[in-house]
């Protein structure tokens, strides 16, 4: 069922991940969860640019006409999926350096419910206030993290102290991806496909 862990990781995650680890779902279990929940600061962040507007902190608020917020939410929505793919094909192909032989189904868990409370942070797109989208960016962050270090142990089945270093790496892993998806993010921007004010 889509959706059935997003509780547990919030309120015993270590638990949840056991239960994900004794009960691995297939494939499209996991990949019809990053689609649904990638929807959350997808939807969001259309509302926030092109209805509600956004307040970088000083003066008017800023709104993106309908089409182009439509445009950058669909791009943001595709660009968090192939993120989570492909962190989820870099846990997995980094399994055999750590002792690990994981599945793919099994990186794609461990990349799927590590990258919910960052997706979950775009509900504070509803609010787009500056500070406050920062404070909980690093919330969500910080709690991705603490879920990807608890997870890696119990879904990989290694022990905690390689855990902690496979965890690193891809913490790492994620960073890059994330600085890519900037940078092409830039690219498209420069080329003509930047936002177009109101």
């Amino acid at each position: 069922m889509v959706l059935n862990h997003l509780m547990g990781l919030y309120t015993h995650p270590k638990q949840e991940w056991q239960t994900i680890e004794q009960n691995h779902e297939a494939l499209k279990s996991s990949l019809s969860h990053v689609l649904l929940i990638a929807l959350i600061p997808a939807i969001c962040s259309y509302f926030a640019t092109a209805h509600i507007g956004w307040h970088p902190g000083v003066g008017e608020a800023m709104f993106l006409t309908s089409k182009s917020a439509l445009f950058m939410s669909i791009g943001m929505y595709f660009g968090l999926i192939i993120g989570v793919l492909a962190l989820a094909y870099l846990a997995f192909w980094m399994g055999r350096t750590f002792d690990a032989n994981p599945t793919y189904t099994q990186a794609l868990e461990l990349a799927a419910y590590t990258a919910t409370p960052l997706f979950m942070v775009g509900l504070s797109a509803l609010y787009p206030v500056l500070w406050f989208m920062m404070v909980v960016g690093l919330i969500g962050l910080a709690y991705s993290v603490y879920l990807l270090y608890a997870g890696v142990p119990i879904i990989m089945n290694i022990p905690e102290e390689k855990g902690f270093i496979y965890a690193s790496s891809v913490v790492t892993a994620g960073l890059v991806l994330l600085v890519a998806l900037m940078a092409s993010s830039v690219i498209l921007w420069s080329v003509g496909f930047g936002p177009m004010m109101q």
